[in-house]
């Protein structure tokens, strides 16, 4: 602990508020509320915790706050910062997953549709469904029961749904509007929960039919009413009030909380939602954060009613979601509860080992890691490697390993501008001076490890560059490969030295996939750029081809070999004159 950390420690007040720990960058890594912020933000500082905690508390360099009125004013205020600020150590529904809605529309021939999107268009919507295998089924099953149009615009004649009767044709015969109501109806009565009526309309007109001797009618029938048995029997019937409704259940095991949502629609239960995540506070406060987090999802439908264990603050949870929430004591809404709380406590077991795993090929590496160089645990890793052959369309990659995973988003590619031949050192100074050069002007996080791909002459281009042009103070290492291409050696110092490192060991293998994805990664844009560069030089010497065009038959084609495997037709329907494609075509079919 600091001394600036200390100081603060002595004048935190006894009110209730949000805190902000930030890390030696002055990052913010965690946000959390707290009834009291004297006790709770002492607490990270004081006592035995457990690993996770204490690796977010060896982080802190720093920590600000802002009180509240309330304990409500908390909540939101803490769920408003961590999606401003999006912390690394918060609870984050990474995937934003939006569930699907069946939608009939409400134009003059409506159509039913699968949509993500809520509108307001007038249009019907139901769900959602957490399951779109299920919206696609029941979807599937709706258009073999009422022929409604399926195509977007009205086209001059009829298709294929029309011959197999999935659809009235209303391109060439008039639909009336009555006919339509009667089919909306019908679909909106099934699709809230009215199925069994719909199955008995569909039974008795299978018996008409079989009696006036139509049997391919009646089979007809007979079909759509099998399809409807097999499609509802899925979904397990848990209520007979039709009401929609969300089910959490949670479970707390060594700092790790796993919350299982059941997602129960017109009385029935059609799926679930499981997240797992560590937790850094008291479980009935987190589950507060993630209830706000939940539906704060622009995609997250808010039913008519929560159900909540017991440990739940009911008072906060309904005024932060505004809807009813209900923490049942008995009957099948307890039960549902219990079982949710249950599947909970088997989810989590099962996914220990799976963490503990992950946790030794990811954060124990990089703790090693730092331990092995002398350095801060290095959270964040970029890592270089230089692509070319013999100095043609040279390119620089860069990849981000964060927390000992790699971190796609903040990939970057290089084109090499000012080295002219293939000069690999100058080509890193380069791209490691354009890379810091913009983190410094527009204050992007520094990393705590460069990792570049390359020996001594590679590391000292690059040092140079960080400490006599730029002023940065960043850990710097070189990873050399043996003659088979495979890592080999770590170099790191001044001067640079080779650091033991056991090859069975987590942090060796660490390294392994850094260098392995940079150089995939530069390889890969590297043949993009001589792919394109040969494309482009290919359309140079011919006639009536020029920027324009080069894009458009790039973007048509992609590659010279398609072009190649392209007929004279192909080249006309983009737009090229005859006299231009014929030339083309010669010179792909001649060079």
């Amino acid at each position: 602990m600091n001394e600036t950390i200390k100081q603060k420690l002595t004048l935190l007040p006894d009110q209730p508020g949000c805190y902000l720990m930030k890390d030696r960058q002055g990052t913010i890594i965690y946000v959390g509320k707290a009834k009291v912020l004297k006790n709770r933000v002492r607490s990270y500082f004081t006592g035995s915790h457990d690993g996770k905690t204490l690796r977010l508390v060896n982080e802190i360099e720093d920590f600000e706050y802002i009180v509240t009125s309330s304990n409500i004013e908390a909540l939101l205020l803490e769920l408003n910062l961590i999606k401003k600020y999006d912390p690394k150590y918060n609870i984050m529904l990474k995937d934003d997953k939006s569930y699907p809605f069946i939608k009939l529309t409400a134009e003059r021939h409506p159509k039913l549709i699968i949509t993500r999107k809520v509108k307001k268009d007038k249009g019907k919507y139901f769900g959602p469904y957490p399951n779109v295998g299920a919206a696609n089924e029941t979807k599937k099953l709706l258009d073999r029961i009422y022929p409604l149009r399926k195509c977007s615009t009205l086209p001059d004649r009829v298709c294929l749904y029309y011959h197999i009767g999935q659809c009235l044709a209303p391109c060439v015969n008039e639909v009336s509007e009555e006919e339509y109501k009667q089919m909306t109806d019908e679909i909106t009565r099934f699709l809230n929960g009215g199925y069994n009526e719909i199955k008995k309309d569909l039974t008795e007109k299978m018996n008409s039919a079989a009696e006036e001797l139509d049997f391919e009618r009646a089979k007809e029938l007979r079909d759509n009413i099998i399809h409807i048995e097999t499609i509802m029997e899925k979904q397990k019937i848990t209520m007979t009030d039709f009401t929609d409704r969300d089910v959490f259940g949670f479970a707390v095991d060594k700092g790790w909380m796993c919350v299982q949502v059941f997602f129960v629609r017109q009385g029935k239960l059609i799926e679930r939602d499981v997240s797992t995540f560590p937790i850094y506070n008291e479980p009935e406060e987190e589950i507060l954060t993630f209830l706000g987090q939940f539906y704060a999802k622009a995609n997250h439908f808010k039913p008519k009613e929560i159900l909540v264990q017991d440990e739940v603050d009911l008072n906060l949870a309904e005024q932060l979601l505004e809807v009813k929430v209900i923490q049942p004591q008995r009957g099948q809404k307890k039960d549902l509860v219990k079982m949710a709380i249950k599947n909970a406590k088997l989810s989590l077991n099962e996914k220990f080992l799976l963490i503990e795993k992950d946790e030794e090929r990811t954060i124990k590496a990089i703790e090693n890691l730092g331990s092995l160089l002398g350095i801060y645990t290095p959270h964040r890793i970029e890592s270089f490697d230089n692509s070319n052959i013999q100095g043609t369309d040279p390119v620089s990659a860069m990849v981000v390993f964060i927390d000992g995973k790699a971190n796609k988003r903040e990939y970057r590619k290089y084109k090499i501008k000012s080295v002219k031949g293939p000069d690999d050192y100058e080509s890193m100074r380069e791209v490691t001076r354009r890379r810091y050069s913009r983190a410094l002007k527009e204050n992007l996080p520094l990393p705590d490890l460069i990792i570049i791909d390359g020996g001594k002459g590679h590391v000292e281009a690059v040092r140079d560059v960080l400490e006599n042009e730029l002023g940065l103070d960043i850990p710097l290492s070189g990873l050399v490969k043996d003659e088979k291409h495979r890592t080999s050696q770590l170099l790191y110092g001044n001067p640079l030295e080779i650091v033991p490192l056991a090859r069975n060991s987590q942090e060796f293998y660490l390294l392994q996939r850094i260098q392995d994805e940079v150089h995939r990664f530069a390889i890969t844009f590297h043949r993009q750029i001589r792919g394109k560069n040969v494309f482009q030089s290919l359309l140079d010497d011919i006639p009536g081809i020029g920027e324009k065009r080069k894009k458009l038959l790039l973007k048509q084609f992609g590659s010279v070999k398609k072009m190649r495997e392209a007929s004279l037709e192909d080249f006309r329907s983009i737009g090229l004159p005859i006299d231009v494609a014929k030339e083309l075509i010669n010179k792909l079919h001649t060079e």
